[in-house]
């Protein structure tokens, strides 16, 4: 099982759609590992529009951006250009063994229905027009990012709730690598 595994043993195990490990990515330039919640999830499609949104600057920062979905190949290819994401990198994970590496957990009732939640998901959903769709992949599974370099986790944010916002380009501008 991979939760008992060594991170850069996990690292290895975790190949994209361009057939690169993230281990091997990550001696390349640091990787901003983004783990999403289900495509269907109004946050998800805020993160994918937020980072969308950033990407240029994050990857002027030096991040190459990679996500980790619960979807197929197909199905992720289809959002990530919805969003404007052509040519994302992506690593799937239906099962949710490297989320569960990466020690991101199911979330509580409180983090995925709490008041805080549905009160930005009125506004993630319908006052940014980011809405809601079919849940594509596990709907407990909580999100989270992290900076690798070098085969190691050099920044993360993990979500508290499912609707908490990362600021994607201030985690890549405090871990800026020149």
């Amino acid at each position: 099982m991979l939760v008992n595994e060594m991170p850069v043993t996990v690292m290895e195990s975790m190949t994209t759609n361009i057939g690169s490990t993230l281990l091997e990515l990550s001696h390349v330039r640091p990787v901003m590992l983004v783990f999403l919640r289900h495509f269907g999830c109004t946050f998800c499609r805020e993160a994918l529009s937020d980072i969308a949104m950033q990407r240029e600057e994050i990857e002027q920062k030096g991040m190459q951006i990679i996500f980790v979905h619960m979807t197929d190949e197909d199905t992720a290819h289809k959002y990530f250009e919805r969003f404007h994401l052509e040519g994302a990198i992506h690593i799937s994970d239906p099962e949710c063994r490297y989320y569960q590496a990466f020690g991101l957990v199911k979330g509580s009732f409180n983090q995925l229905f709490g008041l805080a939640t549905w009160i930005r998901g009125f506004s993630a959903g319908v006052v940014a027009g980011h809405g809601i769709g079919p849940q594509l992949g596990d709907g407990f599974q909580m999100p989270g990012v992290f900076v690798i370099h070098e085969g190691a986790i050099k920044s993360s944010f993990i979500h508290k709730l499912a609707s908490d916002r990362p600021d994607y380009f201030q985690l890549a501008q405090d871990c800026a690598f020149s």
